[in-house]
């Protein structure tokens, strides 16, 4: 069915096609809002700083986050079906890595100004963040590729009658 967007092809492997922009949106924003509520306070208690001081910096870093989720996930989906690759174990690696890789180079600068630390301080600090998010966005986007291909197989079978 054309409207499927997500097939599966055996062992946990997916293959991936077009998502909308509502789609993308709500995916980006449902990983920010759940890191929020993870990192706001734990970061204020291993910073020894208020939770609404490290909040803001998480919320700032979330905005980032997203807009370059969105930006990311369209350009890798793109890359993907051009290249015909599916979703495996190595393409998850590879995609959660590049994706934090990108993000860090985005975020230190934004985290050393707001902490009043240096480049270099912000950078061991956000290696320290990459630490959790790696296995963080590996596993949230596992969950919801499998949640996703539910909701669609659901979908196309309710319109098929």
């Amino acid at each position: 069915m054309a409207d499927m967007d997500h097939v599966m092809q055996g062992k946990g492997i997916m293959k991936q096609t077009n998502k909308t922009v509502t789609e993308r949106l709500l995916h980006a924003l449902t990983f920010e809002l759940v890191a929020i509520a993870l990192c706001a306070p734990i970061g204020a208690w291993l910073l020894d700083m208020p939770v609404s001081h490290v909040g803001v910096l998480t919320v700032m870093v979330s905005l980032i986050a997203m807009a370059w989720n969105m930006t990311f996930n369209t350009l890798f989906d793109r890359f993907e079906r051009r290249a015909g690759l599916s979703r495996t174990l190595g393409m998850r690696v590879a995609h959660a890595v590049t994706f934090e890789l990108g993000l860090v180079a985005m975020v230190v600068p934004v985290a050393a100004w707001w902490l009043n630390v240096s480049l270099v301080e912000a950078l061991l600090l956000d290696l320290g963040i990459v630490l959790f998010f790696l296995p963080y966005t590996f596993c949230f986007n596992l969950a919801y590729d499998a949640l996703r291909a539910r909701w669609m197989a659901r979908r196309v079978a309710v319109q098929a009658g």
